[in-house]
């Protein structure tokens, strides 16, 4: 259902909703519209045990103007998955509200298969030592319809490919697409759905506004769908030229370069001059469970990669690092491929967990030298004694699981944790 993009608040309270999905997106939308007098809503959710306005879930998806879906709610999965599809073109998110409430908000939406939360964490950063007022939030941090947007604030939004898939009336000032590779395809059903997911963010853009990418293959998507946005096609090497004047051991691996060439493309149109954009990145502090150094040991370092699901995630971190000790194993994605390449040749030895080891180690075999361990645990302990008497050179203990967590751990970052507190607990008394 399209309305003008210059529709009110005043008009929205006049059209009526359900909420569909009652997790932490759901609820932000439930407390926006009792916060705002939206009066004609229902809610719903697949779990019965969550408290909902009505009963009759098909007669409301029937009669509403607007489905306002939660992110990672599968249409295929859902229980009421006939009423949805049949009333697929009612479904908004909670993005599409945020814009059509704020017609005039200036963005940057941040979306991509690897990097997004780093990227927005950096942007945030350097502008605030701008002295730029600044609101963060999507898929990071708060919900968006949560962050207070007094004073005209640029908002950074981290955009996944759940949200884009479901949006309509989304329009970036800046839409960063940093890449795209196999993820999730179990959700989208296709790869061609997960891209053309991504590609949502230069849907809505109009002439003034700007769209980033950095790879040629989705430069000519970009050109043949003939988005009206301009164009800025990102370099990497325009960045290099400036890498070894950021004194900053987190930035400094390969594993962020492209998060990096994509944020010194942007502090050209945001108008950070040069200088204080490598000032302002001395002092930024990485995020957790993303290639997080946690611990050094006379030559050992340790380092927390949880948040790498995918091979090509954990690419970033084994390219970046040497004499590598390496943790991988958990719930595989579907499509994902091992590829190692001249990689393996930063690998000592690679330690397989979880409940799909058999999968690994048929990707693994006849590459690297591996075990196979089951747990985390089990896999510290084979590190201890493999690498105890290894002196005469620095080494990297790696946790870069290139799979999802759900099979042993509740989410990556217990699973990072775990790890953090394991090799503490190991390698501080050994």
């Amino acid at each position: 259902m399209k309305i003008d993009e210059l529709t009110t608040q005043k008009i929205l309270k006049f059209k009526s909703f359900c909420v569909y999905g009652l997790g932490i997106t759901g609820m932000s939308v439930v407390n926006f519209f009792k916060k705002n007098n939206f009066k004609n809503y229902s809610t719903c959710d697949d779990n019965i045990t969550k408290k909902s306005k009505t009963k009759n879930f098909s007669r409301d998806l029937d009669k509403v103007d607007f489905i306002v879906m939660s992110p990672g709610i599968s249409l295929r999965k859902a229980k009421l998955k006939k009423e949805l599809i049949k009333n697929r073109h009612k479904i908004i998110t909670d993005l599409d509200l945020f814009y059509l409430l704020n017609p005039k908000i200036k963005t940057i939406v941040v979306t991509g298969t690897n990097g997004k939360s780093t990227t927005c964490k950096i942007l945030e950063h350097i502008l605030i030592k701008n002295k730029i007022n600044v609101k963060l939030g999507g898929n990071i941090g708060k919900p968006v319809l949560d962050l207070s947007i007094k004073n005209q604030p640029i908002v950074i939004v981290e955009a996944s490919s759940f949200q884009l898939a479901y949006s309509q009336y989304i329009r970036p000032y800046y839409a960063v697409l940093l890449n795209i590779t196999k993820d999730h395809l179990d959700w989208h059903s296709s790869y061609k759905n997960y891209v053309n997911s991504k590609f949502k963010i230069f849907i809505g853009q109009k002439r003034n506004n700007f769209a980033f990418i950095n790879n040629k293959t989705l430069l000519r998507k970009f050109k043949r769908e003939k988005y009206k946005s301009f164009l800025r096609f990102v370099s990497i090497n325009k960045y290099k030229k400036i890498k070894n004047r950021i004194k900053n051991d987190y930035l400094s691996s390969e594993a962020n370069e492209e998060n990096l060439s994509f944020i010194f493309a942007l502090s050209k149109n945001l108008k950070i001059k040069e200088k204080s954009l490598i000032h302002s990145l001395k002092s930024f502090k990485g995020l957790p469970h993303r290639h997080e150094v946690f611990y050094k040991k006379n030559n050992k370092v340790f380092i927390n990669d949880s948040k790498a699901t995918s091979f090509e995630a954990s690419k970033f971190a084994l390219k970046s690092n040497k004499n590598i000790f390496w943790i991988v194993g958990g719930l595989p994605k579907i499509g994902d491929k091992f590829f190692l390449g001249k990689i393996k040749k930063n690998i000592i030895k690679t330690y397989i967990i979880g409940k799909h080891m058999k999968n690994f180690e048929n990707y693994l075999k006849g590459s690297v030298d591996f075990g196979l361990c089951k747990t985390l645990k089990n896999a510290i302990i084979s590190i201890y004694n493999d690498t105890k008497k290894i002196t005469n050179k620095r080494i990297t203990i790696l946790l870069s699981p290139a799979s999802a967590s759900y099979d042993q751990f509740n989410n990556f970052e217990e699973r990072g944790n775990c790890f953090k507190s394991l090799i503490i607990k190991k390698f501080k008394r050994g």
